[in-house]
């Protein structure tokens, strides 16, 4: 397999001042119910709810004055980020998601100024059709994990929060295509090498882990997860080599975990967190008592979720009107 350019700590920095602001400095959330000391980052109260913004942002940045229509493919919130972003620069986007893709994720890709076009079964069947598409066009087709920006857009989050948090023993990552497990993780290799970086997976979804474990790609024939923003089955050979560099595990936790996660959100903070966002949650919950006495960080990656979601999974955040998300 081979390994794309490095991911650079200095260029994490770069990122810092082109990323637009409304995406940076995001509020850091405290809890101490569990046994041990637990900070998360919440990347839910931006336009897109979603920390998709930086990385996307900062990939943009380097094509400044470029015109061309770009293509991509998304579960919802790097679709969101990168039609924000191309707006911002005047670029036109082409989406596809799958024909099962979050509607409230399609509407808002729509919303946000990206033509999205509903193809295959599942997020990977999706990719290949955008692949197909652009390459037909001879377009630039923008692939989620396969870009260093993107991830070092992404790891942004992490060099906000080793100034806002002395000595994290453990940060724990969602891990789907990979490009913010990495690009989080380079940040803690070159500026906190003690903190322990754990990538966390759906068990449904468990390529990635598979992969990183492995050193090379591994596929799965299926993604079934409630976690839609991870369900990945086809792995981006670019992200596995990166991860061998900046990550120490890879863990997975299942859908009842994920709805524990969440819930813990809501009745902790008052946030709404879809289930892939609250992977890292539900890992650190998972470890609690292995935890005990550590200061461990996470990050609340999105807030995309259906009424329909709500009312089944969070039915108390249905109820509840001093929701803040």
């Amino acid at each position: 397999m081979t390994k794309q350019t490095l991911l650079s700590a200095a260029k994490i920095d770069d990122a810092r001042k082109k990323i637009d602001p409304i995406f940076l400095n995001t509020n850091l959330l405290r809890s101490d119910r569990l046994a041990l000391s637990l900070v998360a980052k919440d990347e839910t109260e931006n336009p897109i709810r979603s920390f998709k913004g930086r990385g996307t942002g900062y990939f943009l940045a380097d094509l400044v004055g470029d015109r061309a229509p770009l293509v991509t493919a998304s579960a919802g919130n790097f679709g969101q980020g990168l039609a924000y972003n191309a707006a911002r620069h005047g670029r036109s986007l082409i989406v596809f998601a799958s024909l099962n893709a979050n509607p409230l994720k399609i509407e808002a890709m729509r919303r946000f100024g990206a033509e999205v076009l509903l193809a295959g079964e599942d997020f990977d069947s999706a990719k290949e059709a955008a692949k197909t598409y652009a390459a037909e066009r001879k377009l630039q087709f923008v692939e989620d994990g396969a870009s260093a920006a993107i991830a070092e857009g992404a790891g942004t989050i992490a060099a906000e929060l080793t100034e806002e948090v002395e000595d994290i023993d453990a940060v724990f990552i969602p891990l789907g295509n990979g490009a913010l497990a990495a690009g989080i993780g380079c940040w803690f290799k070159s500026r906190s090498p003690r903190t322990k970086v754990v990538a966390v997976a759906a068990k449904g979804a468990p390529c990635m882990a598979l992969s990183y474990n492995a050193g090379d790609v591994i596929s799965t024939p299926e993604a079934r997860t409630i976690a839609d923003g991870i369900a990945v089955r086809i792995p981006v050979p670019s992200a596995v080599g990166w991860l061998q560099d900046t990550i120490d595990d890879v863990v997975l936790v299942d859908d009842d975990q994920l709805l524990d996660a969440m819930r813990f959100a809501h009745d902790t903070w008052k946030r709404l967190v879809e289930p892939a966002g609250a992977a890292g949650l539900a890992a650190i919950l998972a470890q609690a008592s292995a935890l005990k006495g550590c200061r461990v960080a996470t990050m609340l990656c999105g807030a995309n979720l259906t009424d329909q979601q709500i009312k089944a999974w969070l039915p108390s955040a249905a109820k509840d009107d001093t929701n803040t998300c």
